[in-house]
């Protein structure tokens, strides 16, 4: 993922005077980070977990760090949120006898790793540690685990809902949205019929474009990578649920039969395999746990040797859904972007195939 601020500037709209945004076509692009900061600050700081429930008293403290970055993306009017970051808050926690005389004080802190995008359907993993390891201070770690982390993914279930509706911009959109138009009339000297003919052209192109891009609702990703080895070496790591295991550091298991099934990325992904031919051909049917019951896409890897230890492999992922189940329209995105840095880049960078 590329940080804010550094992505290729012709994809990116800047400030008009007049606020347009040309043709909405350009990507119109927000950093949200320090929104995230006080977002989480707001919401996990000074949140009670326990009190008095066992005699035990817990409650969080403040959001001590948030980094990584997030950002949110308009482009033709979509929302596209864009967020890896990591969190650490800190908590504290009583225990007491019966009598209410105090047992221990403890501190604590809680971590989440990695709160993504990618994983946006999916809750993040929640570290919970104690200062005081001691029979007591394990029962207040415990304490903190049993009803404290279901409170801190609810926020951050919050987090990323309040992320697909836009963050920190959604009140703007909807302002726009609300903003009456502007009547053009004094200005413009179209006649009808010149207003019409305009109105044919823009439906005809609409029409080739839909014509173009396939069934409504769905598009297709193109790639053309190269690598520095044999093009029977990048068949054989495809196709390998171990060297899937090393080089995405997640769980896989692929079947290298036609009609073989395959999972991958700790089961995210999930799929069928439709056509092999060994260092020429992989065709398989795709799916994330994340889209729409009964959406399937269709996955081509094309593999040329231009040369001997040069492969150029060239990608088609048709039928990719752009929107999840959850309505968040950053399908298309995050998988031209997982195929880009979660699979080609890794495998450069682990068995040494960069060009």
């Amino acid at each position: 993922m590329a940080k804010y601020g550094e992505g290729d500037k012709r994809w990116i709209v800047e400030e008009r005077a007049d606020g347009a945004n040309v043709h909405n076509w350009h990507w119109a692009e927000t950093d949200c980070l320090p929104w995230s900061k006080t977002f989480f600050s707001k919401s996990l700081s000074d949140l009670p977990i326990l009190t008095g429930e066992g005699n035990l008293y817990i409650k969080t403290n403040k959001v001590d760090r948030v980094d990584g970055e997030a950002y949110v993306n308009i482009r033709k009017g979509k929302i596209i949120p864009g967020y890896e970051i990591s969190l650490n808050l800190s908590w504290e926690g009583e225990a007491k006898d019966g009598e209410g005389k105090t047992l221990l004080k403890a501190e604590g802190n809680v971590e989440i790793p990695y709160i993504a995008d990618e994983n946006a359907d999916e809750d993040p993993e929640v570290k919970v540690t104690v200062k005081d390891e001691g029979p007591i201070g394990k029962t207040l770690k415990e304490a903190m685990l049993a009803k404290g982390k279901p409170l801190v993914l609810e926020k951050v279930r919050d987090f990323v809902k309040a992320m697909a509706k836009g963050g920190p911009v959604k009140d703007e959109l909807e302002a726009k949205k609300l903003a009456p138009k502007s009547n053009s009339n004094s200005t413009s000297n179209s006649s009808p019929a010149v207003v019409s003919k305009e109105k044919v052209v823009v439906e005809k192109e609409a029409k080739k474009q839909v014509k173009k891009e396939g069934k409504k609702g769905f598009k297709t990703i193109t790639m053309s990578e190269k690598f520095n080895c044999r093009a029977k070496d990048m068949f054989e790591i495809l196709m390998d649920e171990n060297r899937w295991k090393g080089f995405t550091q997640s769980n896989a298991r692929i079947s290298k039969e036609v009609g073989g099934q395959f999972s991958i990325f700790d089961g995210s992904v999930t799929g069928i395999n439709l056509e092999l031919q060994e260092g020429k051909l992989i065709a398989q049917k795709w799916r994330f746990g994340s889209w729409p019951d009964g959406v399937d896409s269709t996955v081509r890897l094309v593999f040329e040797e231009p040369e001997p230890g040069v492969t150029i492999i060239k990608l088609t992922h048709s039928d990719v859904p752009e929107e999840d189940r959850y309505g968040n329209a950053t399908v298309v995105e995050n998988t031209e972007r997982g195929w880009r840095d979660l699979i080609f880049s890794k495998i450069r960078a682990v068995f040494g195939f960069g060009i």
